[in-house]
């Protein structure tokens, strides 16, 4: 009798462990937001089709730019350009991420920037180079944090970016909203903007800027003479103010993001 009181304890405990075990994993598996991510992710750094996407934007930025060194202008000429998932890619954080079971954090996103690790995106460095050869500057107009700025400025570096001082650096400042506008507003100011990349709609216009779902499309419609033609878009399925208007703007729990995708794509 005791030899199966032993027993049956013993087999009690296991199963214990057992339940144990998938309670933790089923707290700690990932979703279709997570997931999504990692395969997102997986196409910016491993398939080819998304280099040729960005050598398609920098080839036709560089049409552009010639196009408009055939013309005279009043100010001096500039690009601006966004940096993130435009000029650099930063997959590796996104992966860092996914394999945690997390999406953006702004703490580990800051560990993240101060290794000034990111690569560059197909096409960008031999681009920019260009322009500054032809002496049009570069005016990297990012929301990165000021706190960010020492990294930021050493990655460029690193690769060989052109125009990559404080000058032409211009991060979010602290306590003011994510609109590019106002900084895009005052570099207009002194110098004729001939074109702008980015990944993100609101790297080019105001009229993109917390706009819901129906408006960003019915602008983009409106828009749609400037792309590839001033507005030079980069791929980027991973991230972007598309999400935030999926969402209206509301921060959701990530079961809560799971949902919301699952009841927003379309089947048959």
């Amino acid at each position: 009798m005791k030899k199966y009181t032993v027993l049956s304890a013993a087999l009690i405990a296991l199963a214990a462990c057992s339940t144990a075990h998938k309670t933790t994993s089923t707290a700690t598996q990932s979703g279709v937001t997570v997931d999504g991510k990692l395969w997102t992710s997986l196409f910016q750094q491993r398939a080819a089709e998304y280099k040729a996407l960005c050598f398609q934007a920098y080839n036709i930025a560089t049409l552009r730019l010639n196009e408009s060194l055939q013309q005279s202008t009043a100010k001096p000429r500039a690009i601006v350009t966004d940096l993130d998932e435009t000029a650099l890619d930063n997959s590796p954080f996104a992966v860092h991420q996914g394999l945690q079971g997390k999406v953006y954090e702004s703490a580990a996103w800051a560990q993240w920037t101060a290794m000034a690790a990111a690569d560059t995106l197909a096409g960008a460095v031999t681009f920019f180079k260009y322009a500054a050869a032809h002496n049009v500057e570069v005016f990297y107009i990012t929301n990165r944090a000021e706190s960010e700025r020492t990294a930021t400025l050493q990655n460029l570096q690193r690769y060989g970016f052109p125009y990559a001082d404080n000058a032409h650096l211009v991060l979010k400042p602290d306590n003011v909203g994510s609109s590019k506008e106002p900084r895009r507003q005052a570099l207009s100011q002194t110098h004729d903007i001939i074109l702008l990349l980015g990944d993100n709609l609101g790297d080019f216009s105001a009229l993109f800027d917390k706009k819901e779902e129906a408006e960003r499309l019915q602008n983009t419609i409106a828009s749609a003479a400037d792309f590839g033609k001033k507005f030079i878009v980069l791929p980027n399925a991973n991230y972007g103010d598309w999400e935030g208007a999926l969402a209206h703007y509301q921060r959701l729990t990530l079961p809560q993001q799971d949902s919301l995708v699952k009841a927003s794509v379309k089947g048959y």
